[in-house]
This record gives structure tokens, C-alpha cells and sequence, in this order.
């Protein structure tokens, strides 16, 4: 608590003369437009992740990032979501995953949970979805690389329930939001995001900006890398150019090899690799 508080003096006293206006605006409305759902883990701060300043991001947060299927429960996600849309006009939303994270380890034990944490387990079953899938077709993996499944799966499932929210379905329909898949390796700090095209975790070079009309070349690691992050309209479908390397981009998650060719269709874009 001694940290905490020390923090706070050096809060009022260092950064709050230093942004004096932008506290000021603040103090008029807020206008973010980024909805960052990510998981309560202390090690995954979406904040620091992306640097973002206050006002920036409108976060969501709970055990294993998960979103609740649309009158699936009444709970604050749904209204925050809710709110997000229509009060605030966001127009990207981010939905995060993390290694080594406790809900996806409770999904893989989920029936010792019930009687243990049994708000824990009425929580996980949310994503059900993202347990059978693996459990069915993925059961024979170490346990290692079956969790780094059920986090990237889990990402892809809550983009899947995050669409069934009406305002959010609109949205989409009318090309006016772009919902983006992101993993968070917490042995190395890096940050990989889903790319719709390759089906494939990648580090995500493409900048979150939907009104950002003109295309940008950028050479990371000596490729080059062009891209266009402007929304793209269409049934429903999260869509955002994303980058196009010069050569085929590899697959940058643990376990690619050991996937199905339908599988790593799914997530990886391909198998073998």
C-alpha cells in the first residue's frame, strides 16, 4: 500500500503539472477510440502495453478476457460493450489474450472447479466453446502447447461473441469498426496480432487507426511491408488490411506444427509449418 501511495504523490505532484490541459479537456468529456478488452492478470496492463495516456483506451477487464455471448448474462461487459458503441462511437476494439493465463489453466481442469470456485466455473463457461474445440480435436497435446491453444482459440472465440451485440453487428455492417485479435507473451513482452487474411498470429506492425486513408511502407527486420488499415465494410466481418510481407509470413505461435491442416486453417493460416 506504501508503493500505492507513494505513486499517487508522485502522480499529483509530477504528472498532473505536466498535463494540465489534457486534464482539462478530460474534465469535459472523454473521447476514446479504442474498447481494450483484455484479462484481470496483474502482469498485463493495457496501458502500459500500448503507452497510452489517460483518455485513450475504454478497458474492460475480467479473468481469461472473456465476453459473454449477447443475453447470455446481464452483466457490466454487455453494457460496457453497449456504451462503447453507441455513446462513445468507438470504432476499434481490441480483444487481448496473455500466455500463461489462470482462466485458460482453469478451462483445462474446469470440472475440479465447481465445487472449488464455482463463480469461477459459471464464468469459464462462457467460453465453452474455445475448451471443446481443443479438448475434441487437440487432446493429445502437452499440456504446454494445448494452454498456448486455448489462449489463441479463446481470442478468436470472444471476436466471435463480441458479434453478436447488435450495436456492434451494426457497426460492423455499415464498415464503421474493426475489431482486432491480440496475444501477449509475457516470457518476452511481445505482442502478436491476428490477421484476418493469413489466419495467423503475427506482430502487428499495421497502426490502429480506422480513418487513416493512405497506404505506408515500412521494412521491419528487412522486409518490406505494405498496408492499408482503413475498414473495410461487409457482412459482419472484423475486417482491417493488414500487412502484406515480401515473402510468406511464418507463423508465430508454439505448437504450428503439431496442428491439423483444418486447425492451422483456422488459426494459422496453414499447417506444417
Amino acid at each position: 500500500m506504501e508503493k500505492l501511495l507513494q505513486g499517487l504523490r508522485e502522480f499529483q505532484e509530477n504528472y498532473i503539472p505536466d498535463h494540465q490541459e489534457l486534464i482539462q479537456q478530460l474534465a469535459k468529456g472523454q473521447h476514446p477510440r479504442v474498447l481494450f478488452i483484455g484479462c484481470s492478470d496483474s502482469r498485463v496492463d493495457p496501458t502500459i502495453i500500448t503507452q497510452a495516456d489517460i483518455g485513450d483506451l475504454f478497458i474492460i477487464r475480467n479473468a481469461g478476457n472473456i465476453i459473454p455471448p449477447y443475453e447470455a448474462t446481464n452483466g457490466g461487459e454487455g453494457a460496457t460493450i453497449e456504451y462503447a458503441m453507441e455513446a462513445l462511437d468507438i470504432r476499434q476494439v481490441i480483444v487481448c489474450g496473455h500466455t500463461q493465463c489462470g482462466a485458460m489453466k482453469g478451462l483445462l481442469q474446469i470440472g475440479e472447479l465447481e465445487e472449488k470456485m464455482p463463480l469461477v466455473y459459471h464464468w469459464l463457461r462462457h467460453t465453452e466453446a474455445t475448451r471443446k474445440l481443443v479438448e475434441d480435436h487437440y487432446g493429445d497435446l502437452p499440456k504446454k502447447e494445448k494452454l498456448d491453444l486455448l489462449v489463441a482459440q479463446n481470442v478468436l472465440t470472444q471476436i466471435d461473441n463480441l458479434q453478436t451485440y447488435p450495436a456492434v453487428r451494426s457497426k460492423l455492417y455499415a464498415g464503421t469498426l474493426a475489431i482486432h485479435g491480440w496475444i501477449y507473451k509475457l516470457d518476452t513482452a511481445q505482442l502478436l496480432a491476428y490477421d484476418e487474411e493469413s489466419k495467423s498470429f503475427v506482430p502487428p506492425y499495421s497502426k490502429i487507426q480506422a480513418d487513416q486513408k493512405a497506404a505506408k511502407v515500412l521494412k521491419p527486420g528487412g522486409l518490406s511491408l505494405t498496408f492499408n488499415d482503413t475498414v473495410r465494410p461487409g457482412a459482419g466481418a472484423p475486417s482491417v488490411a493488414l500487412p502484406t510481407f515480401s515473402e510468406p509470413a511464418q507463423p508465430h505461435w508454439p505448437g504450428a506444427n503439431r496442428l491439423s491442416p483444418k486447425q492451422a486453417a483456422r488459426i494459422y493460416g496453414r499447417a506444417g509449418v
